[in-house]
């Protein structure tokens, strides 16, 4: 068998052209023994690195390259029909370090100068400054020379050729494919005609041919997998007429010809170049040449430039750090904090990472000095003392015991990794000023590839095929989240259902068979998955990574091929967050933390309303009020602590000291959440607090005895058996990592140091065992401790400014009505109005009024434009509040407010506060077609026109009739329903009123549960009869899997939403009833799941509140009295005023004498009409009455049963 290496390879990172992984090319090259392979991309280097690595892991000489996108001009970017932009393809290999260098330079350039619509564009110019260290090729069909040869004939192609030849000279080759392309573009002329003119030239120039194959998938059958990623790419259906060429006519889409272009074994390849055999050795030829570059390298920091006076980073670092450590900790620095201060920074001059420190300090420094917020720390950087000390973090270590080894092992040095969180609005402003000090080209962002999950990858199969939506959406529901395709298709579904790492519920199961079934069948369906199973994971999109930014020591793109993405203005590395720092690349993670810019924004509110000036890292963290709250689990909008599981746990807790809050941060996940009760028993002495040794009570302490904290165990094992700070990192990963190996070698170490100190073997076997189970789950302190002090600080806020945190919590979350709606929803527990957009009060946002009431901002109505907001904004703050609409038309630029914007506010209430008028009278039009605001834009155009000709006298125009404001027209007023339904078209919620508030007396009477109540009876899995109101505020109709109707709508009361299903005859017989602003009163009862573990809500009755007559829901009004009330005469009063209020509800009075033990009741000859007068007037006489409901507003608990289901809550 001849010898042959794949030298023209297409991988997924040919985004949706490509759909071979980098695994199984290398996998397959492996098994057929191939000695090279080479990676050539459309117009990226994606692959480069992963590909890089992959194949010198299996022994394989990589080749790195890329197929060129080459115009005549790559800074063209504009074109017509007649001049479209005719980009060549054309490969290049890397021969060398210089030559994957020119490679990567030549890629970056195809981006920064050439990218036009979705192609990286290079042209001969750059290619002949870049062509050192390269190797070309005639490359395929799409490529300049075949090209020619095909468009302006064989004379023409050939003065290319040799342009190309005398470009690269002995690095230029033949490039020989043979996929069977017949006819190419109508011409006559298959690929076989170009490749024997190739071999002439061959002949005639001394030029060696090469054979490859265009490899764009594994193997022959995955032809049509590929065919449907193409659709993919183009948006096409697989049925659309094929053509072979990307510039394919209207009716027709782009594919490949035919299943030849896969990658072939060396077999095959000589079979098919069995004619010509050179063309076979020549691959050898070629890779002889290759001496592979080397893509790893060590990071080089940035220069950090010293101040005056300073030559030596360590020593400037030592000098500011000092200085710091005196600003934090007074004056004369405590000699056990010098000692840790000197221990730190002896490790950072050893590890050479002073300049790391440096730059950090400098860019959080800046940050701060731009009023940008930076948040306590994050990670394990809190652990150290220097970060501290200057400024990076803000959070004792000391105090907090959180330990810099943690942060930099002293004995395996590796780079630290300082993560720092900046307020959202501010981190770009911090990512300029490194820019600025760095240089723009010494900064980038790093990209992220999105892959197609099983999920997608049904769809967008599903979509190609044509394959119904309703199926297809069928097909994707039966896909458990946490399994990938293969797993769910192809594993035994009761050893999946075994697996307890997997955790699958039943119905998972019965999903997963499902699929299995259908997998194994021979209809659409099975071909869907089929396509869809050897699609999943191909690389769909490129992204921008959230936070990490790298900062380099010179232009980047002398390093690392670099592209360009929509989504920032920033470059971005090609290669991925996993590669870049093995690539000698410093990244550093800026993340923006919208919490941050809530308390900068409370702050500020703060100081706007009260004149108080609060520096959170002043406040008390004992402080009374912030604990209360915590107690109460009153933490909606309190960073970390906003679930309702953490609700439900700092209820039972009732945190009394900051080191609850951070234990709680810590516990608060998956794993460690299960010694959550245990943590709360012990700090309420329900069970005991427990030491293995006395000595371990030091640092277990705080935790009630209970092993919470990674740094917990790391000082532990330093104190019971000596390790050094190294070694107790050491075992700190092992655990972590579950690395059996090393935690059972590290163990004979413990067991001999703590043997040595007297302890008792079997105790130390008891606490090493422990440390394995929990350690596995414990926490970084110094990251809980961080995430806990904005927690406090989010807490503090709201606990003794609620409005003012409130108000910058909605804020922060505008773009999101659901969030909107949620925090309004605790504004309204907490007593604080949320009111609506008004023209004197609300600024541009969220703002706080003098009644400490939350207005809503002029921003926030649909349709009113910032330059409307600002043009409002700035006439009020100049001349004070307007007066009337009339007004403001008289005060600012017409042009800046609209008809439909006025009409936007107008009907947003932004207006309300001229009582004068209702909201109608601006918007419809009188008799005469013309509303109000077209008569106050008639009246603010002439007043300004004549105050701008001076025509309205030297005091005014207060003379001039024709100047006085006209009166709005007299129209019907909206109904309160309209008023909300344009409030919620425009601002998203109800703003004026609730919906219930026309209802509110059937509300108060007969609803048994708010919707909180119910919501929260089904997250404790407690069943309960219910009767509960509200609005339906989203509504959608479905069909099952198995092809049924049904129905989920979301109803709304006073404290919340909730979402309820209707199935089969209960959604045939209501779903009239689920339509949007409706109000509905809901009658039924929850029952438990054993074997699924989870409740289910069964609807009895839907009654729509219109249709309620009020008078049938009372059975009885019981007035209660005393003597007292008899002597005053109070039953004849009642009796009085109910006369008023004829009607057939009975009415009862109750005579209670307490001391002589006597109970009369006697019954009025005339009923009553009890609705909501009656109920204000006996409130107003402070009558003490009760009544009684008829039966049907009475729910009883009907005999659902069901198999599995049961009434009980399972324990």
């Amino acid at each position: 068998m001849p010898t042959f290496s794949h030298l023209h390879v297409h991988t997924q990172y040919s985004l949706l052209d490509g759909a071979a992984s980098i695994k199984s090319l290398v996998k397959k090259a492996k098994a057929d023994g191939m000695p090279a392979i080479a990676i050539t991309d459309h117009g990226n280097m994606f692959g480069a690195f992963e590909f890089y690595q992959a194949v010198t892991d299996e022994g394989i000489l990589p080749i790195i390259g890329c197929e060129f996108y080459v115009v005549e001009d790559r800074f063209q970017k504009s074109f017509t029909l007649l001049n479209k932009d005719k980009r060549y393809h054309q490969l290049l290999l890397a021969k060398n370090q210089k030559g994957y260098s020119n490679l990567s330079k030549l890629c970056s350039l195809g981006y920064l100068e050439g990218l036009y619509s979705k192609y990286p564009r290079v042209d001969c110019a750059l290619i002949e400054q870049y062509r050192d260290g390269l190797i070309a090729t005639t490359c395929c069909i799409g490529a300049q020379v075949p090209q020619t040869i095909l468009n302006k004939g064989e004379e023409e192609a050939e003065k290319v050729f040799k342009q190309w030849h005398t470009l690269f000279g002995d690095d230029y080759y033949i490039e020989l494919q043979r996929h069977n392309l017949q006819n190419i573009n109508g011409t006559g002329i298959s690929q076989e005609d170009i490749n024997q003119i190739l071999i002439k030239w061959g002949k005639k120039y001394h030029v060696p041919i090469i054979a490859t194959n265009d490899s764009h998938y594994i193997d022959k059958k995955d032809a049509n997998a590929h065919d449907i990623l193409l659709c993919i790419n183009t948006g096409e259906f697989q049925s659309t007429p094929k053509a072979t060429n990307e510039e394919s006519g209207r009716g027709f889409r782009w594919a490949f010809a035919n299943d030849e272009f896969y990658f072939k074994t060396q077999a095959e390849m000589g079979q098919l170049f069995s004619d010509i055999p050179e063309a076979i050795d020549n691959t050898n030829l070629l890779i002889s040449t290759i001496v592979p570059p080397k893509l790893t390298r060590d990071i080089v920091l940035p220069n950090y430039a010293l101040p005056s006076g300073f030559d030596d980073q360590n020593l400037y670092l030592k000098h500011i750090a000092y200085e710091g450590c005196k600003k934090r900790y007074g004056g004369v620095v405590p000699e056990h904090i010098r000692e840790r201060l000197d221990f730190e920074l002896s490790v950072i001059t050893k590890s050479k990472f002073a300049g790391y420190f440096l730059i950090v300090q400098d860019f959080t420094s800046a940050a701060r000095e731009m009023n940008v917020w930076v948040g306590p720390g994050r990670g394990s950087a809190a652990g150290s003392l220097v970060a501290y000390c200057v400024g990076i973090t803000n959070v004792d270590p000391i105090k907090y015991d959180l330990l810099f080894e943690r942060f930099l092992n002293p004995e395996r040095l590796s780079m630290p990794d300082v993560d720092i969180d900046f307020d959202d609005l501010g981190r770009d402003k911090v990512i300029q000023y490194v820019a600025q000090k760095y240089g723009e080209r010494r900064i980038a962002q790093i990209i992220t590839y999105g892959t197609m999950a099983a999920k997608s990858a049904i769809r967008d199969v599903g979509r190609v095929l044509q394959y119904p939506l309703p199926l297809t959406d069928q097909l994707t529901k039966l896909v458990v989240g946490t399994l990938n395709l293969q797993v769910m298709l192809h594993a035994n579904p009761d050893e999946l259902a075994k697996d307890e790492t997997r955790n699958l519920k039943l119905e998972e199961i019965e999903n997963i068979r499902s699929l299995q079934l259908i997998y194994n069948g021979n209809d659409e369906a099975s071909k869907v998955l089929h396509d869809a199973e050897k699609l999943e994971g191909s690389i769909r999109n490129t992204g921008v990574h959230a936070c990490g930014i790298i900062i380099a020591s010179q232009d980047i793109d002398e390093i690392v091929p670099v592209a360009l993405s929509k989504e920032s203005k920033w470059i971005q590395v090609q290669y991925d967050v996993n590669q870049i720092e093995k690539a000698g690349l410093l990244k550093m993670d800026f993340l923006g933390l919208s919490t941050l810019t809530i308390m900068k924004d409370a702050i500020k509110l703060i100081q706007e309303t009260h004149g108080i000036a609060i520096d959170l890292d002043s406040i008390p963290l004992d402080d009374f009020k912030t604990y209360e709250l915590f107690q109460r689990g009153e933490t909606n909008g309190v960073f970390q602590f906003e679930s309702a599981g953490m609700q439900k746990y700092l209820r039972e807790l009732k945190p009394t000291q900051f080191a609850d809050l951070i234990a709680m941060n810590a516990l608060f996940r998956p794993g460690p959440l299960k010694y959550i009760p245990d943590f709360i028993d012990r700090k309420h002495g329900r069970k005991p607090v427990e030491y293995d040794l006395p000595e371990m009570e030091e640092y277990l302490k705080e935790s009630y005895g209970i092993t919470i904290y990674q740094e917990q165990v790391m000082l532990l094992s330093q104190k019971l058996a000596g390790f050094s700070k190294g070694k107790a990192d050491e075992l700190r990963k092992a655990m972590g990592k579950k690395s059996k190996s090393i935690i059972d070698e590290l163990k004979s170490d413990f067991m001999e140091g703590a043997l040595e100190k007297g302890y008792a073997e079997n105790i130390l076997e008891k606490i090493y065992s422990d440390w394995e189970e929990f350690a596995q789950y414990a926490f970084n302190k110094s990251h809980a401790t961080c995430y806990a002090v904005i927690a406090f600080q989010t807490a503090y806020l709201k606990a003794n400014y609620p409005a003012q945190f409130m108000a910058s919590v909605l804020k922060s979350n505008m773009g999101d009505i659901k969030k909107i709606t949620f925090y309004m929803e605790e504004c309204h527990r907490q007593g604080i109005k949320v009111l609506g957009p008004d023209l004197n009060e609300s600024n541009n946002v969220f703002t706080v009024n003098q009644q400490g009431q939350i207005r809503f901002g002029l921003s926030a109505v649909k349709g009113v434009g910032d330059s409307a907001v600002e043009e409002v904004l700035q006439e009020r703050l100049k001349n004070g509040p307007f007066k009337s609409l009339f007004e403001l038309y008289t005060r600012v630029n017409p042009r800046a407010l609209t008809k439909r914007t006025v009409e936007y506010m107008a009907k947003a209430g932004v207006f309300d506060f001229d009582n004068r008028y209702h909201r109608a009278q601006y918007v419809k039009e009188d008799g005469n077609g013309v509303n109000g605001i077209e008569l106050a834009l008639r009246y603010g155009t002439r007043i300004q026109q004549e105050k701008f000709s001076g025509q309205m006298g030297l005091f005014g125009g207060g003379a001039n009739l024709d100047n006085i404001e006209p009166k709005l027209p007299a129209v019907e007023k909206m109904t309160l329903l309209d008023e909300l339904k344009e409030e919620e078209e425009l601002v998203g919620v109800f703003l004026s009123k609730h919906p219930l508030d026309d209802f509110k007396f059937i509300f108060e009477s007969i609803v048994k549960q708010s919707v909180k109540d119910f919501k929260e009876s089904i997250e404790n899995k407690v069943p309960i009869v219910f009767q509960i109101m509200g609005i339906v505020t989203h509504a959608k109709e479905l069909i099952s899997q198995a092809g049924s109707p049904y129905g989920k709508f979301t109803l709304m009361d006073y404290s919340g939403s909730i979402e309820i299903g209707l199935y089969k005859a209960d959604f045939l017989q209501n779903k009239h009833l689920m339509t949007k602003n409706y109000i509905l009163v809901i009658q039924g009862q929850t029952d438990y799941n054993r074997v699924k573990d989870e409740m289910r809500i069964i609807t009895h009755s839907i009654y729509l509140c219109a249709d309620i007559n009020v008078n049938t829901i009372y059975r009885s009004v019981q007035i209660e009295m005393t003597p007292s009330d008899l002597v005053l005469g109070k039953q004849e009063i009642v009796l009085q005023v109910l006369k008023q209020f004829p009607g057939k509800c009975p009415l009862y009075f109750n005579f209670h004498d307490p001391e002589g033990h006597m109970n009369v009741t006697m019954v009025s000859n005339a009923g009553i009409n009890y609705n909501l007068e009656v109920k204000e007037m006996l409130d107003e006489m402070e009558v003490d009455f009760s009544f009684q409901l008829n039966d049907r507003w009475l729910p009883l608990r009907k005999d659902e049963s069901r198999r599995f289901y049961n009434s009980q809550k399972h324990n």
